[in-house]
C-alpha cells in the first residue's frame, strides 16, 4: 500500500480493504461536502471507510456507506451517521469517471481522507476487483516481504 503524503497534509483515515480487494487504476481527489460536527468528529478520528463506495448518481458523486460517529459535544445540531455525502470535483472529471464506472465494470473507491489547508480532502480512486487468486499471491507477498524483513532483524542484532 502506497500512499502519497504531500508536506501539509494530516492523513485522517485510510482504506486498507480498498487496496486488498481492488486493483487501483487511477487516483483523483475530490473535496467533500460536510455540515461541522462531522469535521470536527473526523478531526477526533471518527472516520469508517468499512463497505464504503462512491456512487455517480445524477450528474454528480456521492460517497455511500461511509461512517462518521457523532460528535461527542454535538448534541441536539449533531449530523446523521450514515448519509451520503457529496463529493467536489469539477463537471469534466464527474462525466469521466461516472463513464469509465459505467463501461468497463470498474468501481469508485475512497481510498484516504486527509486534511489539507484545513480542508477535508477525500483520495479516490478508480478500482478493478481482484480475484481471488491475486489475492493469495498480494498475501504471499506480504508474508515473504515480512519474513525477508525480520530475518535482517535477527541478523542486525
Amino acid at each position: 500500500m502506497v500512499t502519497r503524503k504531500q508536506p501539509g497534509e494530516h492523513v485522517l483515515a485510510t482504506n486498507r480493504k480498498a487496496f486488498f480487494h481492488y486493483e487501483v487504476l487511477e487516483r483523483t481527489e475530490a473535496g467533500v461536502v460536510l455540515v461541522g460536527t462531522e469535521v470536527k468528529s473526523i478531526r477526533a478520528g471518527g472516520l469508517e471507510f468499512k463497505d464504503a463506495y462512491i456512487d455517480p448518481r445524477g450528474g454528480e458523486l456521492l460517497l455511500v456507506g461511509c461512517r462518521i460517529a457523532p460528535y461527542s459535544h454535538g448534541n441536539l445540531m449533531n449530523h446523521a451517521p450514515d448519509r451520503a455525502r457529496k463529493l467536489l470535483l469539477h463537471k469534466r472529471e464527474i462525466l469521466k469517471l461516472a463513464g469509465r464506472v459505467a463501461e468497463r465494470g470498474l468501481t469508485l473507491l475512497p481510498l484516504r481522507a486527509y486534511l489539507k489547508n484545513g480542508r477535508v480532502k477525500l483520495e479516490i480512486g478508480l478500482g478493478k476487483g481482484k480475484r481471488a487468486y491475486d489475492k493469495r499471491q498480494a498475501i504471499k507477498e506480504k508474508d515473504q516481504e515480512r519474513e525477508a524483513r525480520q530475518a535482517l532483524g535477527r541478523r542486525d542484532r
